[in-house]
């Protein structure tokens, strides 16, 4: 479960991308096999289908001739319905009246769906729920660079992308809307209003567990806050969330802290990028994996570079280097947005009298000071 120490913030998993220009490729794929609905090359916006399949309905199984009070052979004898017919919910299909017509026994359809299988042996009968239909959205726009056949596709498009560090909700998109003017401000439920429906907003420090059912309610499409609590999130969901896998929930809201647990405010470069975006259209998915497979909540919108400027997979995934941009995630610099400035070799003795490799930082209030590097999370800018 999310905990948090009373007056401090739990650190989070080292490698953050926060980019204003990005050459990304999403995977849209069914979980059985269907029809993919697009071609290389075709150009897709954030709500086009690009793959479709069904799911057969769940069964019903009802115990006919019991019901009807008849031999279970003789069950087809008494069937108003027979296999294959379509049924909808509280329609006869099967009936046994008798003793000059005083007496009247039904079987009704529990589902709308189709009669699948009468039982002449078991004396039940089977309706099958009408099919599930499955749509994969292309979640961004971009273009199609490869079609999976009967699996789904590849989009490719170039964007602001921003990594959360934790995040509830599943994929959606809207227009981009800055709510605070600071990084230190929190969310709260009266700067909400029926204005936001549709839209994704930002800022601050946290979202109040208000903030986040109004906006729930009133149909905001996202929230991107610098922290978020607990406590808040078990008063919106009304149960303790687990931090192993998220993006299930059933709400309609997508929330990620792109900072930590806790009140914490953005990043200023995190924040300033999304206040250039106002106003643009992005998507959002607050799924977040931290255990195998570690899957991060994300932003994408329009690129805030030429795509010339765009930084290769290669050199994003890179190590640290002189000059990167890291964040310091232990005390007592927790929080803390630096460059750095040299990488000793070797190891070398802390405070505590153990030794570890270091770096140092030269901390954005002109500080430098030396801290393990384990003690620091790279900012990919």
């Amino acid at each position: 479960m999310i905990k948090e120490a009373e007056g401090k913030v739990y650190a989070y998993t080292p490698g953050l991308k926060v980019t204003k220009c990005n050459r990304i490729r999403k995977k849209r794929i069914l979980p059985i096999s269907g029809t993919v609905l697009v071609k290389e090359g075709e150009k897709v916006n954030f709500d086009t289908i690009v793959a479709y399949a069904t799911m057969f309905g769940d069964p019903e199984i009802i115990s006919a001739a019991s019901k009807l009070k008849v031999p279970k052979q003789r069950l087809n004898d008494y069937m108003i319905k027979k296999v294959g017919d379509k049924v909808v919910k509280g329609e006869i299909i099967a009936q046994n009246i008798y003793f000059f017509g005083l007496i009247k026994k039904f079987v009704y359809a529990p589902i709308d769906g189709t009669l699948e299988n009468i039982s002449k042996y078991s004396g039940r009968v089977i309706v099958r729920g009408v099919p599930i239909p499955i749509e994969v959205k292309a979640y961004i726009p971009g273009t199609i660079v490869e079609v999976i056949p009967d699996q789904g596709v590849v989009i490719e498009t170039t964007a602001s992308f921003i990594q959360g560090i934790f995040g509830i909700g599943g994929e959606s998109f809207g227009e981009i809307h800055t709510i605070t003017e600071t990084v230190d401000e929190p969310i709260t439920e009266d700067m909400i209003t029926p204005e936001h429906a549709g839209k994704i907003l930002v800022g601050g420090s946290i979202v109040t567990s208000e903030a986040m059912k109004k906006a729930n309610e009133i149909g905001v499409v996202g929230i991107v806050t610098g922290g978020i609590s607990s406590q808040d999130l078990t008063e919106f969901l009304g149960y303790e969330i687990g931090v192993a896998i998220t993006g299930e929930e059933e709400i309609n809201l997508t929330i990620i802290a792109t900072e930590s647990f806790g009140e914490m405010p953005m990043a200023q470069y995190t924040f300033d990028i999304l206040k250039d975006l106002e106003g643009q259209m992005a998507s959002m998915n607050g799924s977040t994996q931290i255990r195998a497979g570690v899957v991060r909540p994300e932003i994408m919108g329009p690129p805030l570079e030429d795509v010339e400027a765009v930084l290769s997979e290669d050199s994003l995934n890179a190590g640290m280097t002189l000059g990167t941009r890291v964040r310091v995630i232990r005390a007592p610099y927790f929080g803390k947005l630096g460059n750095v400035a040299s990488l000793p070799t070797g190891l070398q003795q802390l405070e505590t009298e153990s030794k570890a490799r270091v770096m140092e930082v030269k901390l954005d209030d002109g500080m430098k000071v030396i801290i393990p590097r384990a003690n620091v999370e790279l900012i990919i800018q």
